[in-house]
């Protein structure tokens, strides 16, 4: 369990403060003992402003990454039943490549996440997307303002080498292989694809619903609203998830893959191939 703790910060005093807020770090201490799933965060927001209520530019096609790991760690529980599934048919050098291929990937989302520039973005959208819920859009945007810099925060103290443990794709430290970037496009894509075939399955989706309305129950004061929020757009997330993934190259755009036109036949073979 992580704790961090800011000083001279205070939080906004009711939903309806539509100003901008941010927490400010000053120590980050770990307490207790770790626990994968499950992260305690007590700070509190800065009076000073840090994220522009409005943000200009498009969003960087790679931002489709942090969905994909959000669900990615929301079935991390399940990662030991995925890999019993599919990756124990595969050879002990293909495991080894999985490792590193994964380790990279965490890596580079890790950098990516990082950048002001890319928090300001993801947030700037988040912002947007806070104009599509009707009577809750002061409310998601304080939240969006509460726990986006604290999802940043336990991002930048990932290590990708421990977190593809946690998630059993790496028993052990990986070799390096020549042939990992040749194989990086298909095991990309096939990834994907897995992740689109659990989107599609229902038993899936419930199973997601199911965690974040757990995930309300440490909003304290808005458990309700935030449950509320979560039967009336939780559906919909899925859904607009399934079509990005369909419509987007994620594998061209993390550098697995050289160009779209390549890869393209390799991500519907993958596709057919798991279907």
């Amino acid at each position: 369990m992580i704790h961090a703790y800011t000083k001279n910060c205070s939080q906004p005093n009711s939903l309806n403060d539509h100003s901008t807020h941010c927490p400010t770090q000053q120590a980050f201490q770990p307490q207790g003992n770790s626990n994968s799933h499950t992260v305690s965060l007590y700070l509190s927001l800065s009076k000073q402003p840090c994220i522009p209520k409005h943000s200009k530019g498009t969003m960087n096609m790679r931002v489709g990454l942090l969905f994909v790991l959000l669900l990615g760690a929301s079935w991390a529980s399940d990662a030991r039943q995925l890999e019993s599934v599919r990756i124990s048919k595969i050879s002990v050098s293909r495991n080894d490549n999985l490792c590193t291929l994964c380790e990279e990937f965490a890596s580079e989302a890790v950098d990516y996440l990082a950048e002001n520039k890319t928090q300001t973005e993801i947030i700037g959208l988040l912002h947007v997307a806070c104009n599509s819920v009707g009577s809750f859009k002061r409310e998601c945007i304080t939240l969006v303002d509460y726990y986006a810099p604290l999802f940043f925060l336990e991002v930048s103290n990932v290590q990708p080498d421990v977190f593809c443990r946690k998630v059993d794709l790496c028993k052990q430290v990986a070799r390096i292989s020549s042939e990992l970037h040749e194989d990086s496009c298909g095991l990309c894509h096939h990834a994907v694809s897995e992740v689109l075939i659990k989107l599609k399955d229902p038993d899936t989706q419930l199973e997601i619903i199911e965690l974040l309305l757990k995930a309300c129950n440490s909003m304290e004061n808005y458990v309700k609203k935030c449950k509320k929020m979560v039967f009336e757009y939780g559906p919909l997330i899925l859904a607009n998830a399934e079509k990005f993934l369909e419509s987007t190259d994620i594998c061209v755009t993390l550098h697995a893959c050289n160009s779209s036109i390549e890869t393209s036949k390799e991500l519907k073979a993958a596709m057919v191939s798991d279907s």
